[in-house]
């Protein structure tokens, strides 16, 4: 909830308009007095460091009149808080300060900009902010680029996704829960549980249980906000946790290095990249398998970019398991904000094989997308 708070709160007019959300909602907030060309400095220090403090931590709830859910005993949040100041991407920012909390139903008291101040200047303001955070090491928000069905990010995150995929050849469905969890700077660990349902072979019954664990640790080791690109290394794990005699496993530990590039196309283009090399423990039963995978989109937004966001994507798929030939996929698909806070999100899209066709089938598949630390996954919807 640091960002929440963070993120209604990331503008405020003056000392007098700061006291007055004791007793109203805010709408239109007056021009600020600053000059012509004012730095995001200049215009912080006149509009807003009476809230949220000259070096960036917040006023006292004596000072601004009102009191805020913080533990710290200030009014405002501390930009100087790294995960706090780098988590989202500058849209998100923009659209707040911009047109106010209730655009991403956050709290009404944070009044709306866009009248008040130019386009130019929220930039600003809002880059200035970012320089609260001393360390760079922390990636900012807007190279979390949005996540394929199968090719994963190198930012690192904190999310939790239910995938569900139909099953090729075989009546029942695949579920996977991935829970994402970031840790210091860079660093992302994650645990993706298989879950299946369905027939071990056509005709028989119908059998569940949970599959092969998969435990993966990954390292983000260059970020660039200006250049627009990331990159990470990690390595996976897969356990034979899964019952092999019910269909619902390998039956052979499975270690994997990857490598996750991403690059920002203009404002809102992208293009993914993720490559891995499984290495399996019984090649009695298994093979190794190199693997590349890329995805490519294009986000717009509605209301001039500040409603919900569409991102229609592909991606294009290669696997060339040791001994056998190239398998090809592509999957058209499209992930759509479904929460005003857009901290949930819903991709639809099928994966549809290229090569192999007469014993690989198409198989229907989405995700929900819930990034857990900004919020609960049923707040922030009106």
């Amino acid at each position: 909830m640091r960002f929440v708070l963070a993120f209604a709160y990331a503008m405020c007019t003056s000392a007098v308009l700061c006291a007055s959300t004791s007793s109203q909602s805010l709408g239109e907030a007056s021009a600020p007095a600053v000059r012509p060309g004012a730095t995001g400095e200049e215009i912080f220090r006149a509009a807003c460091a009476t809230c949220h403090g000259s070096d960036g931590t917040g006023s006292p709830s004596s000072v601004v009149g009102f009191a805020l859910p913080l533990a710290n005993g200030h009014g405002f949040p501390d930009f100087t808080d790294c995960p706090t100041n780098t988590v989202e991407p500058s849209g998100d920012w923009m659209a707040v300060v911009h047109s106010g909390g209730r655009v991403r139903a956050l709290d009404r008291h944070m009044p709306a900009f866009g009248d008040a101040l130019s386009t130019d200047e929220i930039t600003r303001v809002v880059q200035h902010l970012w320089t609260f955070c001393r360390d760079r090491s922390w990636p900012r928000g807007d190279l979390n680029l949005p996540r394929g069905l199968f090719t994963e990010k190198a930012f690192p995150e904190n999310e939790v996704l239910f995938f569900t995929g139909s099953r090729p050849g075989r009546a029942g469905v695949t579920e996977n829960v991935i829970y994402e969890r970031r840790f210091g700077s860079r660093g992302t660990y994650e645990i993706n549980v298989p879950f299946a349902l369905g027939q071990a072979d056509p005709g028989g019954p119908w059998r569940r249980g949970i599959g092969d664990v998969e435990v993966t640790v990954r390292q983000t080791v260059h970020a660039s906000y200006e250049r627009g690109s990331i990159l990470a290394v990690g390595v996976a794990v897969m356990l034979p946790t899964g019952k092999e005699s019910l269909g619902l496993g390998n039956g052979y530990s499975v270690f994997e290095p990857l490598l996750l590039v991403g690059q920002m196309l203009g404002a809102n283009g992208f293009v993914q990249l993720q490559a891995g090399y499984e290495i399996v423990s019984d090649h009695a039963r298994g093979a190794n398998e190199a693997f590349a995978r890329t995805a490519f989109g294009y986000t717009w937004a509605q209301d001039a970019g500040r409603g919900r966001a569409w991102t229609p994507m592909a991606e294009v798929m290669v696997a060339r398991p040791s001994g056998a030939p190239m398998e090809w996929d592509v999957v058209p698909q499209a992930q759509v904000s479904l929460s005003k806070l857009q901290h949930v999100l819903l991709n639809v899209g099928v994966r549809m094989p290229l090569t192999q066709r007469g014993r690989r089938d198409p198989q229907l598949v989405t995700y929900l997308l819930w990034d857990w630390f900004d919020g609960g996954l049923f707040q922030f919807w009106k």
